[in-house]
């Protein structure tokens, strides 16, 4: 039976979540620990934030702590790319799932340099270094950052540096990933130049409320900027629900039923169509990268207020 939305049923979430952490704390999963600003981050926060078609956002939780959004901003960065070269993106990369964790370079070697799709690491650097063509590194940051700050309707956004600079330290296997790429000309700016305004596109930091507001265009909300056309939209819904969780995609499409895209960081940006924008944080994640506890609240959510797409 569907539940009505409002403040107080998400402020019931937030406290079942932490009852049941309390009993077993394992259900918070681990931090981000490869990423060193990520690893000291307590895993025991959970923040939801909703924007719905009427306009209002309801929140709960550590809704007021901003977190790095990390692999969410790959939603973003592909709806750039989309609306400015459009389809001919798809020539570098493929739109199938993975079925391998998200940093691997197994399928990229296999499928002779094109990323199985633009939401893992590898396919995420190619749309990357399509934004970067013919710009300064600064101009396709500045880019990026806009956009979030215009879907967001919120200036107040901003690119954490010791996230960014973290990453950069410890990113090994994306510098692999982006030589590989150029190795099969499937990278045109220089690896360095390429991953330096990759890192720093998932280094936003965002509120939950930000975040939900951010999703409102992927929603088709009445109140949300129009930044590219619906066709698009429909496209980057696909993609969310069949990519958007790494390898645990299909796990995730058959317990939440809905468009989703999560980041290393612990949030969880994920779409009821024409229903609201939904943005959960809580850093620790599971085996697969994802947010356990917002994995869980995502599918509780799902089940009680009906929202599933099927």
């Amino acid at each position: 039976m569907s539940k009505d939305i409002c403040t107080e049923y998400l402020e019931g979430l937030v406290r079942d979540a932490h009852a049941l952490a309390a009993e077993d704390p394992e259900l918070w999963g681990k931090p981000a620990d490869y990423i060193p600003e990520l690893a000291h981050i307590d895993p025991a926060q959970l923040a939801i934030s909703v924007a719905l078609a009427d306009g209002r956002v309801l929140s709960a939780g550590d809704y007021k702590t901003g977190f790095s959004i990390q692999s969410i901003s790959k939603v973003f960065t592909l709806s750039i790319a989309l609306g400015r070269i459009g389809d001919s993106l798809w020539n570098r990369v493929a739109r199938e799932p993975s079925g391998n964790p998200f940093d691997s370079i197994l399928k990229l070697e296999q499928e002779k340099g094109k990323p199985r799709n633009p939401f893992i690491n590898a396919g995420a650097i190619v749309t990357t270094d399509a934004l970067l063509s013919g710009h300064a590194p600064k101009e396709a940051l500045s880019e990026i950052i806009q956009f979030v700050r215009a879907a967001a309707e919120d200036d107040d956004i901003h690119i954490n540096a010791r996230v960014a600079q973290s990453e950069k330290a410890t990113g090994y296997r994306n510098l692999a990933l982006a030589h590989y790429l150029r190795s099969y000309d499937n990278l045109v700016n220089e690896p360095d130049y390429t991953l330096g305004v990759y890192y720093h596109q998932c280094a936003i930091e965002m509120t939950t409320v930000q975040l939900a507001k951010a999703g409102r265009y992927l929603a088709s909300l009445p109140d949300a900027p129009k930044l590219i056309a619906p066709a698009k939209v429909r496209s980057l819904n696909a993609l969310m629900m069949t990519c958007g969780q790494y390898d645990g995609s299909g796990e995730f499409a058959f317990r939440v039923g809905l468009p989703s895209k999560s980041g290393v960081g612990g949030g969880l940006l994920i779409i009821a169509p024409r229903r609201g924008s939904i943005a959960i944080w809580s850093p620790g994640l599971n085996e697969k990268g994802n947010s356990k506890m917002g994995t869980y609240i995502a599918e509780r959510m799902s089940r009680e207020l009906d929202w599933g797409v099927f």
